[in-house]
C-alpha cells in the first residue's frame, strides 16, 4: 500500500528544459516511477539527443519545441501535448538561465532576461497547465527554485530575485489552487555534480573546497539525489502538501558553517 503512494503509472509529466542534467535527472525519476516523460527545448537537436537517452534506459518520451516565456507558443504546445500525449498530470518548472555580473555591472537587459525566464515563465506555464489541472479536479505544480530563494550570493543578483520570487509564487499558487486539488511545492536544489559543475570538482580548487566544507553531508550533491523528491512531491504520497519548499541541499541552509579555524 504504502509503495503505490509513489506510484505514477498512466501520469503524463511536463518537465521543461528537461534536456540535460538535473532536469534530466528528475524527469528519469519521474519516469522510472511509471510517467510518460515530455519535455522541452528550443532546440530540436537536443530535444531529439534527450528522448533517444530517455528511450535508451526504457522510459516513454516525447519532445516538443517551444519557448516557455511565450505564452501564445506555450498555449499551443499545451493543447498538442494533451491532444497527442495525455493530459499534463505533473509539471516541473525547471528551464532556467544565470547571468553572474556585480550588480552595479550589470545591464537592465540582463537582469530582465533572468527574471522573465526564471520567474515570469513558471507563472506563465503554470498558470495554463493549471487550467486543465481544474477542470480535471487535480494536479501536481513542481517550481525548481534555489537556495538563493533563501541566500544571496556575489554576482547572482537577477537569479537571487527570480528564485526569492518563485518561492513566493509558488506559495501563492498553492494558496488559489489547493481547493482544486492541485499541490503546488517547490524543490531548492543545493549544489549538484553536474558537467557545468565538472571543471571546479576537482581537488584543490577553491570552490570544490569551500562547498565540501560549508555543506554538512560533506559531498556535492548526485543528480539523483533530487529523484526522490520530485517523484514525492508529483505523488499521491504528497496530496496534503502546499505550499512548501523542499531544499535538498545536503543541509547547507540547516547550518551557518564551520568556523575558519576548524
Amino acid at each position: 500500500m504504502s509503495i503505490n503512494l509513489f506510484d505514477l503509472t498512466g501520469k503524463t509529466a511536463l518537465i521543461t528544459g528537461g534536456v540535460h542534467g538535473l532536469g534530466m535527472a528528475m524527469a528519469k525519476g519521474l519516469g522510472q516511477a511509471g510517467a510518460k516523460i515530455v519535455v522541452n527545448d528550443l532546440s530540436q537537436e537536443a530535444l531529439d539527443k534527450a528522448v533517444a537517452e530517455y528511450k535508451s534506459v526504457g522510459l516513454e518520451a516525447y519532445g516538443y519545441v517551444f519557448n516557455v516565456c511565450d505564452e501564445k507558443a506555450v498555449i499551443a504546445s499545451i493543447a498538442k501535448i494533451e491532444a497527442e500525449v495525455g493530459p499534463i498530470d505533473i509539471l516541473i518548472n525547471n528551464a532556467g538561465i544565470i547571468k553572474r555580473t556585480p550588480i552595479i555591472e550589470m545591464e537592465v537587459e540582463d537582469f530582465t532576461a533572468v527574471i522573465t525566464v526564471d520567474l515570469i515563465s513558471p507563472f506563465i506555464v503554470s498558470k495554463n497547465v493549471a487550467k486543465g489541472m481544474i477542470q480535471r479536479g487535480g494536479g501536481k505544480i513542481i517550481n525548481i527554485c534555489s537556495m538563493m530563494s533563501e541566500l544571496g550570493r556575489d554576482s547572482v543578483s537577477a537569479y537571487a530575485a527570480a528564485k526569492g520570487g518563485l518561492k513566493m509564487l509558488t506559495k501563492n499558487m498553492a494558496t488559489e489552487w489547493a481547493k482544486f486539488n492541485i499541490q503546488t511545492n517547490g524543490i531548492g536544489p543545493g549544489y549538484f555534480a553536474t558537467t557545468q559543475t565538472a571543471p571546479i570538482r576537482v581537488d584543490g580548487h577553491p570552490f570544490n573546497e569551500f562547498i565540501i566544507s560549508r555543506t554538512p553531508a560533506a559531498r556535492w550533491g548526485e543528480p539523483e539525489d533530487l529523484q526522490g523528491a520530485a517523484i514525492f512531491l508529483s505523488s499521491k504520497a504528497s496530496d496534503f502538501v502546499n505550499g512548501h519548499i523542499l531544499y535538498v541541499d545536503g543541509g547547507i541552509l540547516a547550518t551557518i558553517g564551520k568556523p575558519s579555524n576548524e
